[in-house]
């Protein structure tokens, strides 16, 4: 991939710390990512996430901008995992003001978990569709997590 956009339209503020994670993901995608649409396709690509309904949608163009296609999946399996994610992340983010050490790493732990567990699920549900390894999937996750965002 060559770039990795966010539909932003329906987007008004997000906390600084949650800017800082899709940026993060963002760049470390555009580091390093295994990408490739099943098909008759060339890379590299250009990724444009949006939510539609109840879907996540992949819109995938070449690099000169051309559409190449678009790819949906339910969002409904990530409900849990996301909701139970954005609450272990404000834990954590509250911790690390004031908690100990441990403490803040117990949390980080459970934090990593349930990011891992989305990971998995995304790979899952992109099985036959993208090839893409698990660090890949890990950084899409932290973006359909910062889509759920909508005002």
């Amino acid at each position: 991939m060559v770039d990795v956009t966010l539909d932003e339209r329906t987007v008004k503020r997000r906390h600084p710390d949650i800017e800082h994670e899709r940026a993060v993901a963002i760049y470390d995608l555009l580091e390093d990512n295994r990408f490739a649409p099943f098909g008759d396709y060339q890379g590299p690509y250009r990724l444009h996430l949006r939510l539609e309904e109840s879907r996540l949608v992949l819109d995938i163009a070449s690099e000169d901008h051309q559409h190449l296609g678009s790819i949906g999946i339910s969002i409904s399996p990530f409900r849990r995992i996301v909701k139970d994610y954005f609450t272990v992340c404000e834990s954590y983010f509250e911790a690390i003001k004031t908690a100990s050490p441990s403490r803040i790493e117990a949390i980080d732990m459970g934090r990593r978990g349930l990011h891992d567990e989305g990971s998995e699920l995304l790979l899952d549900r992109l099985k036959g569709k993208v090839d893409l390894d698990f660090d890949t999937a890990r950084r899409l996750f932290t973006l359909l997590c910062v889509l759920h965002l909508r005002a």
